[in-house]
Order: structure tokens, then C-alpha cells, then sequence
């Protein structure tokens, strides 16, 4: 065993070498901005077919992708001068992927935690939005008003994400379902009866429960949630030592006014329907 933990240990710190001898982002140099993000996170960003005027090529693929992260992307990349190239990561692996120079941002709906800052670095704040829960329309949780209403419920959320936790530290009585690894999974675990409600920002759920009438959106009283500040918004992720590149993108988010971040989601919202 000690020997097993002396090579992960060895092997760790070569990772970590690794990864901080990346030079950091030149602005003056590089012509691309490769940017990660789920694609399977409806309106933020989501996959799509065929081509349309809204969504971009993802790199290494036949698809696109398209949603509100994209415009902010567009908006970036554009504003700077750069060539944009976005890949679909799974969410897991993009701390990974940025780290590990696969990518230079992450735009894919990430709330700036704590425990993420002490990996990466944050732009401001892109986005802010509210928490709620998606339930059965028929259920028996179709009236629920408060988190207390859920006591004795089977809540689920997507695996690594600030609301898995939400389940155990403030919904009293739940019973906190396996968390899985996309909104398509926690749909069906509600359609399908094996959770009786999961956790989401509002836009998402929006965007869900609009295609899927079998569900609905239960905004909780007071806010529901007690939120941090970072966990209500959600911004770009960049590595350790871009500070340049961190400074550039905030400049170009300051000039984006927030009725065009309005109309960005609510084009998202609505083409994510189509």
C-alpha cells in the first residue's frame, strides 16, 4: 500500500509540475481561444445536428453546439481578436482539461465555489440566476412552496455540482438520491418515478420542463436555498496564471449590457425548445 501511494504521490507531482509550467496565455501571440463546455446543459449549452445561424462547429466533430455560454464565447472571442474553437467536455473533466492546457476557458454555466477557486481562477460574474426544484406535474409534491414540503422526498442533482450537496446540508428528511451525470438522466429519473424531485437553476429548468409537460418548476419561498454569493452566479474559468487573459475577458464583459445578456437566454431558452 505504501508503495501504491508513493508512485500516485510521485506521479502527482509530475502532474502538477506539469500543468504549472504551462506559459501562460499570450494575447499578443495566440490566434485561437479554445473553449470547454458541456454541450448537454440546456440553455447554458447544448448539441445540436445540423447548422444554424446561432450555434458554432464543435471542434473534432459533425455536430454543433449552441446556447447562451456559446454567445458569450462568440462575444469573447470576437472582442479579442481570436479565432474561437469550442470542445465538448464531459463536466467532470473540465478543471482537468483546462489545467492540463487542453483548453483556455471554461464557459459552460460553472459557479465560482471556493473549493473550485482554489484550482482556478474566476472572471466576473456572465450570468446570475435562481435555484429551484423540477417535479412531477401530477405528483405529490405539485403544491410544494418550501423546502420543508420535501421532507421524506427522493431528491437527486448532477453529479459534482453544488447542488448534490444542497440535498443533504438543507433539505430536512430527503432522501438524497444518486446523483447522475446530465439533465437528460435527472429528467427521466423524474418522469420515470425514481426521483421524486431534482435541483436546478432556472433557466435550465425552464428549458426543460417546457419540453417536457409532464413536469414543473416549483420557485421556493424566500429564495429557498441559503446560497453564497458564488453559488448563484456563474462565470468563466481560467488557469492560475492567465491573470492577462482573466483582466482582457473581464474588460469585454463590462461592455456587455445586461439587456443583451437578457435576450441572449431568452433566444436560448426558446431555440433550445425548438
Amino acid at each position: 500500500m505504501k508503495k501504491i501511494l508513493l508512485v500516485l504521490s510521485v506521479f502527482g507531482l509530475f502532474a502538477l509540475a506539469a500543468c504549472s509550467s504551462l506559459a501562460p496565455y499570450d494575447l499578443e501571440t495566440e490566434t485561437e481561444l479554445i473553449v470547454g463546455m458541456e454541450a448537454a446543459y440546456a440553455p447554458f449549452n447544448w448539441m445540436e445536428t445540423e447548422a444554424t445561424e446561432y450555434n458554432y462547429p464543435l471542434a473534432g466533430s459533425n455536430n454543433y453546439v449552441a446556447g447562451y455560454d456559446v454567445e458569450v464565447a462568440k462575444a469573447i472571442a470576437s472582442a479579442l481578436g481570436k479565432t474561437l474553437v469550442i470542445k465538448a467536455i464531459d463536466w467532470d473533466g473540465l478543471i482537468v482539461a483546462l489545467k492540463a492546457g487542453e483548453i483556455d476557458l471554461i464557459i459552460a454555466g460553472m459557479s465560482p465555489t471556493e473549493e473550485r477557486k482554489k484550482q482556478i481562477s474566476f472572471t466576473e460574474e456572465y450570468y446570475r440566476s435562481e435555484i429551484v426544484m423540477v417535479v412531477s406535474a401530477n405528483g405529490n409534491y405539485a403544491n410544494a412552496t418550501s423546502l420543508a414540503d420535501f421532507n421524506g422526498a427522493r431528491v437527486v442533482a448532477q453529479q459534482g455540482t453544488i447542488y448534490d450537496d444542497l440535498i443533504a446540508s438543507q433539505i430536512t428528511g430527503a432522501i438524497h438520491n444518486q446523483p447522475l451525470g446530465n439533465y437528460g438522466e435527472l429528467t427521466l429519473s423524474v418522469t420515470s418515478g425514481v426521483a421524486d424531485a431534482f435541483i436546478a437553476e432556472y433557466p435550465v429548468a425552464q428549458s426543460i420542463v417546457t419540453t417536457e409537460g409532464r413536469l414543473k418548476i416549483i420557485e421556493l419561498e424566500n429564495g429557498g436555498f441559503d446560497m453564497e454569493e458564488a453559488d448563484v452566479v456563474v462565470s468563466i474559468g481560467a488557469r492560475k496564471q492567465d491573470t492577462d487573459l482573466v483582466e482582457a475577458i473581464n474588460e469585454v464583459l463590462s461592455k456587455i449590457s445586461q439587456d443583451t445578456r437578457n435576450e441572449w437566454m431568452l433566444t436560448a431558452v426558446t431555440n433550445s425548445n425548438n
